[in-house]
Protein backbone atom coordinates (compact mmCIF):
# COMPACT_ATOMS: atom_id res chain seq x y z
CA UNK A 1 0.00 0.00 0.00
CA UNK A 2 1.20 3.79 -0.35
CA UNK A 3 3.49 4.66 2.47
CA UNK A 4 4.39 8.51 3.37
CA UNK A 5 7.53 9.39 5.13
CA UNK A 6 8.38 12.75 6.40
CA UNK A 7 12.24 14.26 6.81
CA UNK A 8 13.37 17.55 6.80
CA UNK A 9 9.69 19.08 6.49
CA UNK A 10 8.88 16.97 3.32
CA UNK A 11 6.12 13.93 2.68
CA UNK A 12 7.56 11.51 0.04
CA UNK A 13 4.12 9.55 -0.95
CA UNK A 14 5.68 5.81 -1.81
CA UNK A 15 3.68 4.27 -4.38
CA UNK A 16 4.36 -0.14 -4.85
CA UNK A 17 3.94 -1.48 -8.25
CA UNK A 18 4.16 -5.51 -8.79
CA UNK A 19 4.96 -6.03 -12.37
CA UNK A 20 5.76 -8.43 -14.92
CA UNK A 21 9.49 -9.39 -15.08
CA UNK A 22 9.04 -8.43 -18.53
CA UNK A 23 7.86 -4.63 -17.83
CA UNK A 24 11.27 -4.13 -16.38
CA UNK A 25 12.11 -1.70 -19.37
CA UNK A 26 9.43 0.56 -20.15
CA UNK A 27 7.47 0.56 -15.76
CA UNK A 28 11.32 1.94 -15.28
CA UNK A 29 10.58 4.19 -17.80
CA UNK A 30 7.07 5.44 -16.39
CA UNK A 31 7.64 5.42 -13.20
CA UNK A 32 10.33 8.20 -13.38
CA UNK A 33 7.99 9.67 -15.65
CA UNK A 34 5.40 9.93 -13.16
CA UNK A 35 8.03 10.86 -9.76
CA UNK A 36 8.92 14.13 -12.61
CA UNK A 37 4.90 14.99 -12.94
CA UNK A 38 4.14 14.33 -9.02
CA UNK A 39 6.86 15.58 -6.87
CA UNK A 40 7.42 14.10 -3.84
CA UNK A 41 5.90 10.82 -4.94
CA UNK A 42 8.26 8.21 -5.39
CA UNK A 43 7.31 4.75 -7.18
CA UNK A 44 8.82 1.85 -5.83
CA UNK A 45 9.04 -1.32 -8.81
CA UNK A 46 9.11 -4.98 -7.94
CA UNK A 47 9.85 -7.44 -10.54
CA UNK A 48 9.29 -10.76 -10.76
CA UNK A 49 7.43 -13.94 -12.28
CA UNK A 50 3.34 -12.90 -12.83
CA UNK A 51 2.36 -15.91 -10.86
CA UNK A 52 5.26 -15.18 -7.88
CA UNK A 53 3.93 -11.74 -8.00
CA UNK A 54 0.04 -12.82 -7.50
CA UNK A 55 0.61 -15.38 -5.19
CA UNK A 56 2.80 -12.82 -2.78
CA UNK A 57 -0.39 -10.49 -3.07
CA UNK A 58 -3.02 -13.05 -2.41
CA UNK A 59 -0.66 -14.01 1.31
CA UNK A 60 -0.72 -10.18 1.58
CA UNK A 61 1.95 -8.37 0.37
CA UNK A 62 1.62 -4.69 0.16
CA UNK A 63 1.20 -3.24 -2.71
CA UNK A 64 -0.49 -0.50 -4.65
CA UNK A 65 -0.82 -1.68 -8.25
CA UNK A 66 -0.42 -5.21 -9.84
CA UNK A 67 0.58 -5.27 -13.64
CA UNK A 68 0.38 -9.31 -14.87
CA UNK A 69 1.72 -10.89 -18.04
CA UNK A 70 -1.65 -13.24 -18.16
CA UNK A 71 -5.27 -13.27 -17.76
CA UNK A 72 -4.95 -16.52 -15.58
CA UNK A 73 -2.87 -14.80 -13.18
CA UNK A 74 -4.90 -11.48 -12.43
CA UNK A 75 -7.55 -13.59 -11.99
CA UNK A 76 -5.66 -15.32 -8.93
CA UNK A 77 -5.82 -11.68 -7.36
CA UNK A 78 -9.07 -10.71 -8.13
CA UNK A 79 -10.86 -13.86 -7.16
CA UNK A 80 -9.23 -12.70 -3.44
CA UNK A 81 -10.82 -9.53 -3.80
CA UNK A 82 -7.72 -7.68 -4.08
CA UNK A 83 -8.07 -6.05 -7.38
CA UNK A 84 -12.46 -5.16 -9.06
CA UNK A 85 -11.43 -3.50 -12.34
CA UNK A 86 -8.45 -5.12 -14.15
CA UNK A 87 -7.55 -3.84 -17.71
CA UNK A 88 -5.81 -4.94 -20.47
CA UNK A 89 -3.13 -2.58 -21.37
CA UNK A 90 -0.85 -4.01 -23.90
CA UNK A 91 0.67 -7.27 -25.47
CA UNK A 92 3.50 -9.41 -26.04
CA UNK A 93 4.61 -12.18 -28.55
CA UNK A 94 6.94 -15.21 -27.89
CA UNK A 95 9.97 -15.69 -29.74
CA UNK A 96 12.63 -18.14 -29.89
CA UNK A 97 16.26 -16.23 -28.74
CA UNK A 98 19.84 -17.58 -29.02
CA UNK A 99 22.95 -15.48 -28.08
CA UNK A 100 24.46 -12.75 -30.53
CA UNK A 101 26.61 -15.07 -31.79
CA UNK A 102 24.40 -18.08 -32.02
CA UNK A 103 26.63 -20.83 -31.61
CA UNK A 104 24.24 -23.41 -31.87
CA UNK A 105 23.32 -22.01 -35.28
CA UNK A 106 19.47 -22.27 -34.50
CA UNK A 107 17.51 -20.70 -36.96
CA UNK A 108 14.18 -22.28 -36.49
CA UNK A 109 11.45 -24.07 -33.78
CA UNK A 110 12.75 -27.70 -35.67
CA UNK A 111 16.74 -26.88 -34.38
CA UNK A 112 15.91 -26.74 -30.49
CA UNK A 113 15.23 -30.67 -31.48
CA UNK A 114 18.52 -31.40 -32.25
CA UNK A 115 20.79 -33.37 -30.12
CA UNK A 116 22.59 -31.45 -28.04
CA UNK A 117 21.15 -28.28 -27.86
CA UNK A 118 20.24 -26.75 -24.86
CA UNK A 119 17.03 -24.59 -24.64
CA UNK A 120 15.49 -22.98 -21.61
CA UNK A 121 12.16 -22.22 -20.92
CA UNK A 122 10.42 -20.01 -17.69
CA UNK A 123 8.49 -22.54 -15.30
CA UNK A 124 4.84 -23.54 -16.63
CA UNK A 125 3.20 -21.57 -14.39
CA UNK A 126 4.70 -18.01 -15.46
CA UNK A 127 3.14 -17.16 -18.21
CA UNK A 128 5.85 -16.77 -20.93
CA UNK A 129 6.93 -20.52 -19.53
CA UNK A 130 2.84 -21.50 -20.18
CA UNK A 131 3.24 -20.30 -23.60
CA UNK A 132 6.47 -22.05 -24.91
CA UNK A 133 5.07 -25.60 -23.16
CA UNK A 134 2.31 -24.90 -25.66
CA UNK A 135 4.26 -24.07 -28.66
CA UNK A 136 6.70 -27.19 -27.63
CA UNK A 137 3.58 -29.40 -27.25
CA UNK A 138 2.07 -28.31 -30.78
CA UNK A 139 5.11 -28.87 -32.59
CA UNK A 140 5.19 -32.57 -32.10
CA UNK A 141 9.19 -32.14 -31.47
CA UNK A 142 11.05 -33.66 -28.78
CA UNK A 143 12.01 -30.41 -27.39
CA UNK A 144 13.34 -31.07 -23.53
CA UNK A 145 14.68 -27.86 -21.77
CA UNK A 146 17.23 -27.97 -19.50
CA UNK A 147 16.22 -25.39 -17.06
CA UNK A 148 12.59 -23.92 -16.11
CA UNK A 149 13.05 -20.31 -14.93
CA UNK A 150 10.96 -18.18 -12.50
CA UNK A 151 10.80 -15.47 -14.92
CA UNK A 152 11.48 -14.03 -18.35
CA UNK A 153 14.57 -12.09 -17.33
CA UNK A 154 16.42 -15.48 -16.19
CA UNK A 155 16.15 -17.25 -19.21
CA UNK A 156 17.85 -13.78 -20.65
CA UNK A 157 20.15 -14.65 -18.12
CA UNK A 158 20.93 -17.99 -19.42
CA UNK A 159 21.76 -17.10 -22.98
CA UNK A 160 23.67 -13.50 -22.30
CA UNK A 161 26.27 -16.14 -19.87
CA UNK A 162 26.36 -18.67 -22.91
CA UNK A 163 24.69 -21.29 -20.09
CA UNK A 164 22.50 -22.41 -22.93
CA UNK A 165 21.52 -22.59 -26.87
CA UNK A 166 18.25 -21.36 -26.83
CA UNK A 167 15.44 -20.06 -25.15
CA UNK A 168 11.64 -18.98 -25.33
CA UNK A 169 11.44 -15.03 -24.39
CA UNK A 170 9.30 -11.98 -25.52
CA UNK A 171 9.68 -10.26 -28.44
CA UNK A 172 10.60 -6.83 -25.62
CA UNK A 173 13.04 -8.66 -23.63
CA UNK A 174 14.98 -9.90 -27.10
CA UNK A 175 14.83 -6.11 -27.93
CA UNK A 176 16.03 -4.58 -24.92
CA UNK A 177 18.81 -6.88 -24.07
CA UNK A 178 21.74 -6.48 -26.96
CA UNK A 179 23.42 -9.66 -25.74
CA UNK A 180 20.41 -11.95 -27.49
CA UNK A 181 19.29 -12.14 -30.60
CA UNK A 182 15.34 -13.58 -31.84
CA UNK A 183 15.41 -16.09 -34.46
CA UNK A 184 12.14 -17.33 -34.74
CA UNK A 185 8.78 -15.04 -33.68
CA UNK A 186 5.90 -17.35 -32.60
CA UNK A 187 3.09 -15.26 -34.05
CA UNK A 188 0.56 -17.99 -32.19
CA UNK A 189 2.09 -17.12 -29.03
CA UNK A 190 1.12 -13.75 -27.80
CA UNK A 191 -0.21 -12.91 -24.50
CA UNK A 192 -2.48 -10.01 -22.97
CA UNK A 193 -0.89 -7.83 -20.18
CA UNK A 194 -3.28 -6.76 -17.30
CA UNK A 195 -3.69 -4.18 -15.20
CA UNK A 196 -5.31 -2.99 -12.15
CA UNK A 197 -5.29 -0.98 -8.38
CA UNK A 198 -5.25 -2.77 -5.57
CA UNK A 199 -8.10 -2.33 -2.80
CA UNK A 200 -7.00 0.42 -0.52
CA UNK A 201 -4.44 1.94 -2.18
CA UNK A 202 -4.03 5.77 -2.96
CA UNK A 203 -5.79 7.70 -5.60
CA UNK A 204 -2.69 8.35 -7.27
CA UNK A 205 -1.74 4.29 -8.04
CA UNK A 206 -5.07 5.32 -10.30
CA UNK A 207 -3.16 7.90 -11.78
CA UNK A 208 -0.18 5.52 -12.38
CA UNK A 209 -2.47 3.11 -14.17
CA UNK A 210 -4.00 6.15 -16.54
CA UNK A 211 -0.31 6.78 -17.25
CA UNK A 212 0.31 3.17 -18.05
CA UNK A 213 -2.99 3.32 -20.38
CA UNK A 214 -2.38 6.96 -22.10
CA UNK A 215 -1.00 7.25 -25.48
CA UNK A 216 2.08 8.39 -23.72
CA UNK A 217 2.36 5.07 -22.22
CA UNK A 218 1.26 3.14 -25.06
CA UNK A 219 4.22 4.80 -26.74
CA UNK A 220 6.82 3.63 -24.05
CA UNK A 221 5.59 0.23 -24.95
CA UNK A 222 5.34 -0.07 -28.30
CA UNK A 223 8.75 1.33 -28.56
CA UNK A 224 9.87 -1.30 -26.26
CA UNK A 225 8.61 -3.84 -28.44
CA UNK A 226 5.26 -4.70 -26.80
CA UNK A 227 1.87 -4.69 -28.92
CA UNK A 228 -0.57 -2.20 -28.65
CA UNK A 229 -4.06 -2.95 -26.62
CA UNK A 230 -6.07 -3.84 -29.67
CA UNK A 231 -9.71 -2.07 -29.94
Amino acid sequence: MVGCTTSDDKTTTTITVMAAASLTEPFTELAQTFEAQYPGVKVTLVFDGSSTLSTQLVEGAPADVFASASKATMTEVTDAGLITSPAVFTGNQLTIAVPADNPAKITSLADLATPGVTVVVCAPEVPCGALAASVIAASGLDITPVSEEQNVKAVVTKLTTGAADAGFVYLSDAKAEPGITAVGELTDATTDYYIGVLTGADPLASEFVALVRSSAGQKVLTDAGFSPVQP
